[in-house]
């Protein structure tokens, strides 16, 4: 019955489509095996993610060159045994990983590393540009300690910095430093490490390699936004404190140039703020690391990670100062621009009073001329009207009625006058009326 239920899933329950998926995600195994003594190289490239095809057909073409077929290509992550050596490839979201693996003894460090097993014209494919480049050299717990002398050999000559970690489970040294080879180097010495800590240990150092650099991964623009930053607050100051608006055109002129500005410096800002989110991102899991490392000091020696955790530091509030900068001048253009509009606004409506006033004073003069031109006409028609009546009166007089013209059109110009007042008024209501109710439609 159990098994039943099993078969059908959690008890009958409809199951989420991904669970596996996630399930596996988040239980993949993030650290290698590895055997000491051993030597490891890493290249972190940065590229679009639109190579990340050409990357994993790169990958399946590695591993054909050395009898490995890979049946699946949809891969973000790839681990490989090839031969001498063995392959981890990890898909990022900005950068890949390329770290090569390689277990056996070996008398001097680094002078014959991991990525000698690769073929040169393989790596020269890769796509992308070298962001990190790391060689890991791991000595068993039976090999003595080196002295001083051996490891400044070994790091050119360079001032060796190092520190125990993992709880004093193992010595770590490097130089800090790009040798020729353009690999920076670790030399790991076992002192009573357990299997699985060899993996994590190595991964720790090698994402503190990388997320130290991406960190830092804005110092190149920061240095070319910061004189943008002042030339475009002096812009602002010299708009607003040397450029006096004499009329509506002037004001609308100063508004166009801080809107230009309040672009360009929406722009800069737009352009930046994602690379500054992802530099705080990757400092916080930097300085996880950090932490998991757990560091101890070796006498005489630096510290691994207290200078260059410094720096990095450094380097972020410089971020953080910029980042600074640019919201108090959005700040400051956006208060300019917003000051400056008001004045317009201000001046265009008192623009549109004085032109309200001056048509209010046309519609009276044209009313009053209207009155005046009314009364003409009031004056016209009763002078055409009393002539009209003066041929009347006199067709009946011929006609043999006795009557007195001039005293008949005399009597009758009252009258005319009277008509033709009230018909002109008359008239000139019904056209304001209908003129007021096409006005009410519209």
């Amino acid at each position: 019955m159990t098994n039943n239920l099993l078969k059908h899933g959690l008890l009958g329950l409809s199951e989420y489509a991904e669970r596996e998926m996630l399930h596996s995600e988040l239980n993949a195994e993030v650290y290698e095996l590895i055997n000491i003594p051993s030597q490891l190289s890493q290249l972190v490239l940065l590229s679009d993610r639109q190579q990340t095809n050409r990357e994993r057909e790169l990958v399946v073409q590695l591993c054909e060159h050395f009898g490995i077929r890979i049946l699946n290509s949809a891969f973000d992550q790839l681990s490989v045994e090839l031969g001498d050596f063995q392959l981890r490839w990890e898909r990022h979201t900005e950068y890949s990983t390329y770290t090569f693996y390689s277990e056996g003894p070996f008398d001097v460090p680094f002078s014959r590393p991991a990525i000698a097993h690769v073929p040169p014209e393989w790596l020269e494919k890769l796509p992308g540009e070298v962001l990190v480049a790391t060689h890991i050299a791991l000595e068993d717990r039976r090999r003595p300690s080196r002295s001083m002398s051996e490891l400044s050999a070994l790091f050119s000559s360079n001032t060796v910095i190092g520190s125990k970690v993992s709880a004093g489970s193992a010595s770590v040294w490097s130089d800090n430093q790009i040798h020729p080879d353009g690999f920076t180097r670790f030399l790991i010495h076992d002192d009573n490490l357990r299997s699985r800590q060899v993996g994590r240990l190595v991964q720790r150092l090698l994402e503190i390699e990388t997320y130290r650099m991406l960190a830092i991964l804005p110092m190149t623009m920061t240095r070319e936004i910061i004189p943008q930053l002042e030339r475009y607050g002096d812009q602002l100051t010299g708009l607003m404190s040397n450029t006096i608006p004499n009329s509506i055109e002037d004001e609308q002129y100063l508004l166009v140039r801080l809107t230009a500005l309040a672009t360009e410096v929406e722009k800069i800002s737009a352009q930046s703020s994602h690379r500054f989110s992802a530099s705080q991102t990757y400092h916080t899991i930097m300085q996880q690391r950090i932490v998991e490392l757990r560091e101890e000091r070796i006498e005489g020696l630096q510290m691994l990670y207290e200078f260059r955790k410094q720096r990095v530091t450094s380097a972020m509030n410089t971020f953080d100062l910029v980042r600074s900068k640019f919201e108090t001048l959005s700040l400051r253009v956006e208060r300019a621009t917003s000051m400056l509009r008001t004045r317009v606004d201000i001046s265009m409506e008192s623009q549109i009073r004085d032109l309200l006033k001056s048509m209010d004073n046309r519609a009276y003069l044209q009313l009053r001329l209207q009155e005046t031109v009314e009364g003409l006409s009031v004056v016209v028609l009763s002078y055409y009207l009393l002539g009209i009546t003066g041929y009347g009166l006199k067709a009946a007089k011929a006609a043999g009625l006795d009557i007195d013209i001039e005293l008949m059109t005399g009597l009758a110009i009252p009258i005319v006058v009277t008509i033709v007042f009230f018909a002109i008024r008359k008239f000139r209501r019904m056209v304001s009326k209908s003129a007021s109710g096409e006005g009410k439609k519209g």
